[in-house]
Parts: structure tokens; C-alpha cells; sequence
């Protein structure tokens, strides 16, 4: 039976009675982790608002296996429940199988959005330097569940989530709710935006150029003082690669220098972003969570709902500073899925507000009782909790 691991998840509601629950979960005021084929799912997503308890076995433990009936050559019964070579088991996972960091990152295969030469491979080579890097079209093709990480086409995923200068990838924050991966690390990755253009054209002929739109952004004074006009592509490097084919000396693109080296561009001008010190921060994601140490800083990642009431973010937050756990980011992004939220009044019928969710990173390893306390305690004021991955820190730029 291949073991599979779960996504986590929590609900508000007090502990219930269940068998032999998996996950990083509720378990008597302690959070534990248990690899076991059951997968638990919160349910207080829907429009009810009573929150619920799924469980859903991909493969049911203690199911008996019944005999195929076919007869060897001895006249024996041959069964299909049993390995005649116990060689050939599968061998269990080790903390070793679900690290992070496998080496230099050979074997691995890691899906980034855009097409070579884009900051998303770099991300990806500076996390495994050796790895078979994958293009994506879109970032949804990078999560893409069945395509890509259910059918073992790639491994890991790389995403960018947010940058210095420019902020959070919105977007990118709503994918990670809908689709079940795992953050198992993150990348801080200095960017240098360049100005690219084909070989022997002068800064002064580049009349546009085109970038992803957050590139562009990066770089908007700097652009606006050469008088360029800007132009939205899907990414840098596919913007690399169509001003060297189109063969134009007025267009130019915004893209890394190894873009320029892929695709034969010169590179008019390094550093052509607003600030220097830009940093776009990535993350790692997995069909499965790694082990969660102690044995070098770690972040944990999770999403939540509140109960309705006044002050309840106030005590949400509160349950990491009452143990002296950092917040490194916090986002809400409205819940799709019931934008708006109707609370009765009596006096004048009903009031309409947005309903949200929110991303919170901490700094704390879900192998810490503080963080497990922190948790069970949110449990108290949230109506749905996720965590969405606990991993090692990136500290090297």
C-alpha cells in the first residue's frame, strides 16, 4: 500500500470523536504528525455555517484482500494479498526521503512559471542547483494538481509569492488555498532587472520594452526618465525571447542576464529597478510535508477564518505574542466562495461586509509546543485553520 501523506487541516468546532486521525492535528492540547493513507478535510468552506468533519480513505486500512483463485503449477492457490520476495516491499519513509534538501537536488524535478532564462528557475537552481528545471506556462500550470504533481510529472513547484518592492503576488495567495501542496521551503532570490536589446542597438533606439507586469512596475521611474514605453508580457524571459526574434533595433526587454545569454541580447543596462535591494521571496511546494525540526530556524505558514465578534483578530493575533512567537507577514484576501457576510440587526434589518481569509507566517517550528499551543488555542476564535507547511528559513540571499 503506498503511503501517502495528507494535507492539514483544522476546524473550529471541540476535538470529536474519530478514529486514528492523521495530520498535523488536534490531539488532546498537543499537535502531532502521523503519515497514514486517510486524508482530513474541513468543510467550513461551504455555505453552511455550521462547521464539519470529512473524512475521505483513499485506501481503507485493515481492507482484507481475497485470493485471485488462479492455480500455479503445484496446484497451489496463488494469493494476491502477499509478496512472495519481501524485497520487493516498498521501504518505509525516512526524515531522510522528505527533506527539503536532497542533496544538491539532482534526480529532482522542479516546475516553474514562464520559459527558460525566467526568475522562477533561478529560484529553483539556487534551492537545487542540479535539478531538471520544468517551464509552465501560468502559475496555475505550475500547481496544476493532476498534470503535474499527481502524476509525477515534476516533483516540486516553485512559486513567487511576494517581493520587496512591489508586495504580495495576490494571485499566487488564492492558489495556494486551492490547490492541496505543501510548502516544504523558500528562496529569497535577489533580482537584477536588466534592460536587454538585440546585439549592436544603443540605449537611446530603445523606444519600448516589454517585461512581466511586475517587472515593469520594479522599474517604472527608471523608465519613465528614458521616455520607454512599457509593455505587459507573460514573463521576463518571454519577453527576452520575442525581442530576439522580432528582429526590431526600437524594442527592448526587462529580464535577468542570463536571459540576455540564452537568447543572445545585449545588456544595455543592469539594476534598472527603483530600488536596489530587491528581493522577490519564492516557495517550495510538494505533494507531501517534510518532518518538522528543531535543528535550524523555521517558518510555518497557515490560513484561517474568523468567528464573528468584535476584536477577534486582535485575540487571534494574540495567541503568538502571548508566547513569544514573531509574525513575519500577514494577508486577508476575501473568501470567494462567500465574498459577503449578512449579520442581523435589529434595529435596520441587515449590514453587509466583506468575509476573509487569513495568511499569517510565523517564525516557529510545528515541532515546538509553543506553536502546537498557539494552534489549539486559535482553534478557540477561527471557524476554519490550515496550515499549509512548515520549512526551514532561507537566510542567504
Amino acid at each position: 500500500m503506498a503511503l501517502k501523506c495528507v494535507p492539514i487541516f483544522f476546524c473550529s468546532q471541540k476535538p470529536q470523536s474519530l478514529p486514528e486521525i492523521p495530520a498535523l492535528g488536534y490531539s488532546r492540547g498537543r499537535l502531532v504528525l502521523d503519515l497514514r493513507p486517510i486524508r482530513l478535510e474541513c468543510c467550513a468552506l461551504g455555505a453552511s455555517a455550521q462547521s464539519a468533519i470529512c473524512l475521505v480513505e483513499d485506501e481503507k486500512p485493515g481492507a482484507k484482500t481475497s485470493p485471485t483463485g488462479k492455480i500455479d503449477n503445484d496446484g497451489n492457490t496463488i494469493s494476491r494479498g502477499f509478496h512472495k520476495d519481501l524485497n520487493l516491499l516498498p521501504k518505509p519513509l525516512s526524515k531522510t526521503d522528505l527533506s527539503p534538501f536532497p542533496d544538491d537536488g539532482s534526480n529532482v524535478r522542479v516546475a516553474f512559471q514562464g520559459i527558460s532564462g525566467a526568475y522562477g528557475e533561478d529560484a529553483a537552481l539556487k534551492a537545487y542547483p542540479n535539478c531538471e528545471t520544468v517551464p509552465c506556462d501560468q502559475f496555475e500550470a505550475a500547481f496544476n494538481v493532476r498534470m503535474a504533481v499527481e502524476l509525477w510529472l515534476v516533483d516540486k513547484a516553485v512559486l513567487p509569492i511576494e517581493n520587496s518592492v512591489g508586495g504580495s503576488l495576490h494571485r499566487n495567495y488564492d492558489l495556494l488555498l486551492r490547490h492541496r501542496l505543501h510548502i516544504v521551503r523558500e528562496v529569497l532570490l535577489v533580482v537584477n532587472h536588466c534592460l536587454l536589446a538585440l546585439p549592436g542597438v544603443e540605449k537611446q533606439e530603445v523606444k519600448r520594452v516589454l517585461s512581466h507586469p511586475q517587472a515593469l512596475a520594479q522599474c517604472e521611474m527608471a523608465l519613465t526618465k528614458m521616455g520607454i514605453v512599457r509593455v505587459s508580457a507573460d514573463d521576463s524571459a518571454g519577453a527576452a525571447k520575442i525581442v530576439a526574434s522580432s528582429g526590431r533595433r526600437d524594442m527592448g526587454a526587462i529580464a535577468s542576464a542570463r536571459a540576455a545569454a540564452l537568447y543572445g541580447l545585449d545588456i544595455l543596462a543592469e539594476k534598472v529597478q527603483d530600488e536596489d535591494d530587491n528581493v522577490t521571496r519564492y516557495l517550495v511546494l510538494t505533494r507531501e510535508p517534510i518532518i518538522p525540526g528543531t535543528d535550524r530556524l523555521y517558518k510555518t505558514s497557515i490560513v484561517f477564518t474568523l468567528e464573528e465578534g468584535p476584536g477577534m483578530l486582535f485575540k487571534a493575533l494574540a495567541v503568538f505574542s502571548l508566547r513569544g512567537i514573531n509574525l513575519s507577514k500577514i494577508e486577508s484576501r476575501p473568501q470567494k466562495g462567500r465574498p459577503l457576510r449578512v449579520v442581523d440587526d435589529s434595529n435596520k434589518g441587515s449590514a453587509k461586509y466583506f468575509d476573509y481569509l487569513f495568511y499569517i507566517d510565523f517564525e516557529a517550528s510545528m515541532a515546538e509546543k509553543r506553536a502546537q499551543n498557539a494552534l489549539e488555542h486559535l482553534q478557540e476564535y477561527a471557524r476554519f485553520l490550515r496550515v499549509l507547511g512548515c520549512y526551514p528559513m532561507d537566510e542567504v540571499l
